[in-house]
Order: structure tokens, then C-alpha cells, then sequence
């Protein structure tokens, strides 16, 4: 059975709770890293050596002399040599005591085998005190054992790079624990997969990345060309970090995702540039992608002086920011482009930090300025921009002289602990980066003259404010009621696209005909709703769009569960459909074309997984990991999650759930019968000898509460029967499809999936509609003669109360 990425991350984090209590996430991380690849490692080794010693077999070698050769080292260039004392049945087998020195020796017989490993596992010590202890042998063997458990080959896997996508969820799971330490090491992945969407990476470019954390930014880059159909092995990647910790779990990142030619170097990228050409030049790069430390302090480097030539802040003084993008624009290929992170005050703020700014722009090298949410990344709630600048000259005709100014920090889904950008943020910041125009509340290009005059601030509230408008107050409505006509006119492009006309839920005032009143039968603001969803011009625009959707779907699904085998086709697909569904939607002028593009770039970001299964795998592929995922399910007692919600069961096992459904249902009106039954009146107090004489005592007698119990026994035996046979009707109704039947199935789902999306946006519009009527009515509904009538009402009644107490 193939393993999932569901299952794999389930498992990496179980390995972490055997850890978790003794030690922090960011103590922990390297042994739980060091262990997948160890793990790793010795699969691949142990899968080559099987076929060298069956093509030495072939080759009709004996035993003896099989032996022999199947321990050179030549014969694992392509992956790595793992010695005897680091192979995983070695430590299964033999580990049992002084654990944490096996591990370690384990490591450095990997790390010394294998030149391109040199640093990378050396920091790991499975010795080391933690407290005034080490972690027991118990432990230890606990994570060895645990870690057996699945088999570590690209066979195994449900799509090729799930080892590499569960790499990537561990990281992010450490940075969720470690809190405001995650930020040394981890950017929020839709950010970076953004700024990565904003640089375009192609075949044959260099991208580096000068703070590189945990190398997520060039991982992305990677991935991305990948689905574009590019060759990622011809994408060149560079890194330099400065903690040695994590320019190991950088390399280990790399290494798991399939990248063994990333030239990463481990120092201070300000003080001790490590990318340097034959000439004694810095390397300049086509594409620079990063996350600098924010606001620390600044060190002079007598390394490459001339990078600074904008400026310099004094030293020790924690403004390193612009130095980081100085040591970037210096590292920029005349034709490059590069994308940032960096602190708002970098864009205001003045002294030696202006001078550097207005350097650059008046270089004309910055091109967009891109304000992000409040707390967004770890460590900081404060929020963030990016920066996107191009090499000097290299900005396309229509751009220079220009600087587009993006006001996304409304452009978020908030989260629990965090907020995050969703892909529909992503494609809105992206198109609007694309497009280089004006989009009103959210974008302005700004002319170099402009900024000139404003003393080079880059503010971006200063250039696209984004702040809503005050919400009209009408002193004539407030005194005499009525909703003004010139706030419907106003609000006409919202009711329009639903398809509503205002006027029908509202009358005319024959003595004001700039007011209009409530319709007669909306007498409560609760009526609002339902008259609203009940219009026949709203209900029947719903209609179009979901035929637009449908035809849509007609004609362009099958190509989704055509992917199989397409290798280079996963990315060019999402454009296709990308381009047709905007095409076939915007025409229904419900969505604005940023909420149209952003259904199907969220679609397809949820079932990045699946497709990636269904091009390597197919259809049948999909169910089965599918499958896998359920029944994993079943056998983690931690999990919370039902199996019965999983999409596959609702469409495969319909009639099942349905009969569970039912039993569940009769178990519990039986319950409720047997406790409305058991319950002791309410002042009972227990004497039995005071019995009611009122004959109307419709208490069950004790034999049918017995017979009510007989049969909720039975129930629960045969709700406990039909659940235990759940992986038995769920093995069955699978292995009973064939391709053609799954291609169906799969098909199904997705379209489902894809249409709730698109309900979901409808709905979010329906209800701006609704919450417009619904401030009108809080606004205007009450007038002051009304306040002033029921303030006399209530005097009335207080005077007539105080008279008849005797006290008027």
C-alpha cells in the first residue's frame, strides 16, 4: 500500500511527540531531521544495493564475490554510501544501549562517506545534556522503532516528492512551536510562494536567496518552474545563512527534495559574502528571493565595500535592512529582479535610510512596493511590504520612471494564532503585479516625480489607501425616516451583479421622493433576509452563474483526470483553466475578476496533492491513496478527525453511511425516551407515599423502559458490527473500480469540491447584499418622533404608576 502524505505527516508528528516535554520544538527539531534522513538514506542505499547485487547476480557472480562488491562505494554515487554502522537494521537490531551514541556514530559515518554531506550532520549530537540529563536510551529506541514503521523509498510514495512535501510540514510544524524563534528559520510559505509567483524563475536562471533560513524560497522556486513544465534541474540555486543549525536543516531540505547541485554556504551574508566568481567578483543572479532578519544591527564588512555605495547606517545602530537590500541590488544581474521582505520603517523613515532610498529610486531600480496583513510571520505581529526591484536599466519601458504601490493588508484570512494569505490573496496581488494599472482602494502607479516631492516616503497607505469610506448618516432619514435613494444609487454596482433590484423591497414616499420606506411586509429586520434570498432577479443571476460553472465543467473537467502521465502539463493545465473559467464567468457579472480567478487558484492549491497523485499515479492512484489515508485514520486512536467525512466514503459508500446514519439516529431517540422516562419530576422529593391523584401520569411503565433498553442494546450491537465492517465495504467498493470508473468518481469529487467553492463566494456576496438592507434598517428604521413617542409612552405609564402607589 502506497503511503500519503497524510499518513507521512501523522507519523513525523507522533515522532515529535516522543520528544515533546523533555526538551523545546527548536532543541528537538535537528534529531527528529536527523533521524528522517537517516531513515531516508538508508532505504535508497538498501533499494540500490538490491540492484547492484541483482545485476552482479545477472552478470553471474557468486555469492562470496557479490558480497564483496555490493560495499563499494562507487556504485552509490547517484545517492549516498551508507556504512554498516549507519544502516537502519543495524541500529534496529544492535542499538539497544548508549542509544544516542549508536545515532551518532551513525551520522558521522554517513556525514564521512559522503564529501557533499561535510557540516551537515555534525551539529547533531544525540548525546547532548539536556537540563542535567540525556535523553534515556528509551527514548531513543523509541524514535528508531517509530521510525521503522513506513519504508522510505520513492516507490512507496503516492507522488514523487511527498517526502520533500512532509520535509516542509515538519519544518512548519517546528516553527509553530518554537513561536517567535519559527522566524529565524521559516517564512509562511504562501508568502514566499507569492513572491516567487512575483519573480517568475525560468529554465537556465540563478536564484538566490542571501538570508535563506531553512531554504524554503528556493525549494518554492524549484517547484515552481517544476509546474510550470521547466526542467528544475536547470534552475540554478545559491543560499547563504548564518546560523549553522539551520544552514544544516537547509541542506537536508534541499537533499529530501531531490536537489543535490544547491551551492549553499554557512556565514554572515553582510560581513562575509560566500558567492564569489573566478575574477574575485561577487556572482551576480538573475532572480534574488529573501527574508532578512529584521532591524538588526549593522556591521561593517570590509568584504565587497562597494556594495554600500547608496549609503550606510552607522554601526551597531539595528537598521540593517536597506544594508541587506544594498548587498542584493549588488548581487543583480543587469537584466535581474529581485523580491524582499522588509519592515515598514525602512519606507519612511529618515537620515542615512532616505539617502539610501533615494539613491535607488532615483536608479529607477524599485518597481513595486507591496504592503502585507498584520501578523503574517513569526515572531512579529507588526506587518510587512515586499520590496520588488529590477537591475538598473532593466525595468520594461512602460515601468520606468514608475513605482506601483500595492495596499494589501486587508487581503488575509485570520487565523486562530496567526493570519494567512490564501491563494486568492495571491492571485489578486499577482495580477494586480502583472497588470502594472491602477486598481481603486488597492493599487496606484506612482510617477518617480511623485515620490520626489513627497521626499522619497513610501508610505503605502500615503499612495493607495485602502480605508472604507464613513458610513453615510442622513440627518433627515435619522429624524423622519426613510432610506435615502442616493445611498441605493450608491450601492447599485453590488445589487446589480446579484442580479436585485432594490426597489422592489422598498416604497416610494410620495411627500419625499429622495427617501424611500420599507416594504409593508418587512415589518421586522428578520423579514430582510428571507425576501432578499427569495427575489426572483437574485435567484435567477444565481442560476446563470452556476450554468455557466456547469457547462464549463462539461467541457473542461475531463482534462483535469486526463493528467496521468502528463509530466510537464500540471501547471499549463491550472493556466487553462485559469483562463477559461474567467473567461466563462465574468461574463455572468456576479464576481469581480479577482474572486473569479481566486475560486480556481484556491481549488487547485487544495488539491495540489491529488493532482500531483493523479499525474503520477492515475486515477485508480488517487482512490487508493485516498483509501490509505482513511484507514490510517482508523489506526490513529490521537486523530479526532471521523473517517466517515472523508469526501471518498460520502460518494463511494453512500448507502453505508446512510444505515449508520439511521442506527445512529434510533439509538438516540431511544436515549432520549429511556431519560425522559428515568427522570424524577421536577420537586420530587422522593416520598412515594404522596402520590399524585390526578390520573394523568403518562409515565411509561417499567416494561416498556425494558423493552426500550432491549432494544438500544441491540442497536448499539449492530451500529458496533456495521462500523467495524467499515474497512471491508471500503476495500471492496475500491478495489471494485476500475480507471475509467475512478476517472469518474475523482471527477465527481472535484467538481463538487470546485462548486461549493464558487457557492461559498456567492453566498459572501449574498450576504454583503443582505448587510447592507439590514444597516439601512438599524440606520433609518427608528426615527426621532418614534424615540420621542415611546419616551411619552413611558412616562405616561411611570406617572400613572406613581399616581396609583399614592406619590402624585
Amino acid at each position: 500500500m502506497i503511503l500519503t502524505l497524510n499518513q507521512l505527516e501523522r507519523h513525523l508528528f507522533r515522532a515529535a511527540d516522543i520528544l515533546r516535554g523533555r526538551m523545546d520544538a527548536s532543541e528537538f527539531k535537528e534529531y527528529i531531521f536527523g533521524m528522517l534522513f537517516l531513515k531516508r538514506c538508508s532505504d535508497v542505499f538498501e533499494q540500490r544495493q538490491e540492484e547492484v547485487r541483482e545485476q552482479l547476480k545477472q552478470a553471474g557472480a557468486g555469492e562470496i564475490d557479490i558480497a564483496h562488491q555490493v560495499e563499494f562505494p562507487d556504485w552509490y554515487r547517484a545517492t549516498f554510501y551508507v556504512p554498516p554502522q549507519s544502516r537502519w537494521q543495524h541500529l534496529l537490531k544492535e542499538a539497544h544501549q548508549g542509544v544516542g551514541s549508536a545515532l551518532n556514530k551513525a551520522l558521522a559515518g554517513l556525514e564521512e562517506h559522503n564529501p557533499s554531506l561535510a557540516g551537515v550532520l555534525e551539529h547533531i549530537d544525540f548525546t547532548r545534556k539536556v537540563g542535567s540529563t540525556t535523553l534515556p536510551d528509551k527514548k531513543l529506541r523509541d524514535l528508531i522503532v517509530h521510525f521503522s514503521e513506513y519504508r522510505l523509498r520513492n516507490e512507496d510514495f503516492e507522488f514523487p516528492d511527498l517526502l520533500g512535501a512532509a520535509y516542509e510540514y515538519l519544518i512548519r510544524d517546528f516553527a509553530d512551536s518554537a513561536g517567535k524563534k519559527g522566524g529565524e528559520f521559516y517564512t509562511p510559505r504562501p508568502v514566499v510562494r507569492m513572491m516567487v509567483r512575483l519573480m517568475d524563475p525560468q529554465e537556465g536562471h540563478s536564484v538566490y536567496d542571501p538570508c535563506m533560513g531553512s531554504g524554503g524560497m528556493l525549494i518554492l522556486a524549484k517547484e515552481y518552474l517544476e509546474e510550470q513544465g521547466g526542467d528544475p534541474r536547470r534552475l540554478n540555486l545559491f543560499g547563504q545563512e548564518a546560523s549553522g543549525s539551520v544552514w544544516a536543516i537547509a541542506k537536508m531540505n534541499m537533499l529530501l527534495h531531490g536537489v543535490s547541485s544547491a551551492d549553499l554556504r554557512n556565514d554572515d551574508t553582510l560581513t562575509d559574502p560566500k558567492h564569489i566568481v573566478e575574477n574575485g567578483e561577487l556572482r551576480r543572479f538573475d532572480r534574488i528571493l529573501t527574508n532578512p532578519p529584521f532591524s538588526i544591527g549593522y556591521t561593517p564588512s570590509q568584504h565587497f565595500p562597494e556594495r554600500f555605495h547608496y549609503g550606510s547606517v552607522p554601526e551597531g545602530a539595528k537598521k540593517a535592512d536597506l544594508m541587506f537590500l544594498q548587498h542584493m541590488v549588488a548581487c543583480l544581474k543587469s537584466d535581474g529582479r529581485l523580491a524582499t521582505v522588509m519592515p515598514h520603517g525602512v519606507l519612511f523613515r529618515g537620515g542615512d535610510e532616505k539617502r539610501i532610498r533615494a539613491g535607488m529610486l532615483e536608479d529607477d531600480l524599485v518597481e513595486a512596493v507591496i504592503g502585507l496583513a498584520p501578523n503574517l510571520f513569526y515572531g512579529t505581529g507588526i506587518p510587512a511590504s515586499i520590496l520588488v526591484l529590477r537591475g538598473k536599466g532593466a525595468k520594461p519601458e512602460e515601468r520606468q520612471g514608475k513605482v506601483l504601490f500595492i495596499n494589501a493588508d486587508r487581503e488575509f484570512f485570520e487565523g486562530r494564532a496567526q493570519n494567512y494569505l490564501l491563494p486568492e490573496h495571491i492571485e489578486k496581488i499577482a495580477s494586480t503585479y502583472d497588470a502594472f494599472e491602477d486598481v481603486p482602494g488597492f493599487a496606484r502607479v506612482v510617477p518617480i516625480k511623485e515620490l520626489r516631492d513627497n521626499d522619497y516616503n513610501l508610505n503605502i497607505r500615503r499612495y493607495a489607501d485602502n480605508t472604507p469610506p464613513p458610513e453615510p448618516q442622513d440627518v433627515r432619514a435619522h429624524l423622519k425616516g426613510g432610506v435615502p435613494v442616493a445611498e441605493i444609487d450608491a450601492r447599485r454596482p453590488l445589487f446589480d451583479a446579484q442580479g436585485l433590484d432594490p426597489m422592489v423591497l422598498f416604497t416610494p414616499r410620495a411627500s419625499a421622493p429622495d427617501y424611500v420606506d420599507f416594504a409593508e411586509h418587512l415589518s421586522e429586520k428578520r423579514d430582510l433576509k428571507p425576501a432578499i434570498e427569495a427575489d426572483a432577479g437574485l435567484q435567477q443571476k444565481e442560476a446563470s452563474v452556476m450554468a455557466a460553472f456547469e457547462a464549463w465543467w462539461a467541457e473542461h473537467g475531463g482534462s483535469i483526470t486526463g493528467l496521468t502521465g502528463n509530466g510537464g502539463r500540471l501547471t499549463q493545465l491550472r493556466d487553462e483553466l485559469l483562463g477559461s473559467f474567467t473567461s466563462a464567468l465574468e461574463p455572468t457579472a456576479m464576481l469581480d475578476r479577482f474572486a473569479v480567478r481566486g475560486i480556481i487558484a484556491g481549488f487547485w492549491f487544495d488539491n495540489k496533492n491529488e493532482f500531483r497523485t493523479l499525474q503520477a499515479r492515475g486515477c485508480l492512484g488517487v482512490v487508493d491513496a485516498w483509501r490509505t489515508s482513511i484507514l490510517s485514520l482508523l489506526e490513529d486512536e490521537q486523530s479526532k478527525a471521523n473517517p466517515l467525512d472523508h469526501r471518498l466514503v460520502h460518494f463511494l459508500l453512500e448507502e453505508y453511511v446512510a444505515e449508520l446514519e439511521v442506527l445512529a439516529a434510533r439509538k438516540a431517540e431511544l436515549d432520549a425516551r429511556i431519560k425522559a422516562a428515568e427522570a424524577k419530576p421536577e420537586g420530587d422529593d422522593g416520598d412515594e407515599s404522596e402520590e399524585s391523584d390526578g390520573g394523568d401520569d403518562d409515565t411509561p411503565p417499567p416494561e416498556q423502559i425494558k423493552a426500550w433498553k432491549s432494544q438500544r442494546t441491540q442497536l448499539r450491537k449492530q451500529h458496533k458490527a456495521k462500523v467495524a465492517s467499515f474497512e471491508t465495504h471500503l476495500n471492496a467498493a475500491v478495489d471494485a473500480l476500475d480507471e475509467p470508473a475512478a476517472a469518474e468518481l475523482v471527477g465527481t469529487i472535484l467538481h463538487n469540491d470546485l462548486k461549493g467553492i464558487l457557492k461559498r463566494y456567492i453566498r459572501q456576496q449574498r450576504q454583503q447584499v443582505i448587510a447592507a438592507f439590514e444597516t439601512w434598517w438599524d440606520k433609518y428604521r427608528v426615527t426621532l418622533a418614534d424615540i420621542e413617542a415611546e419616551r411619552d409612552t413611558a412616562a405616561k405609564e411611570l406617572q400613572q404608576y406613581l399616581e396609583g402607589l399614592g406619590y402624585v
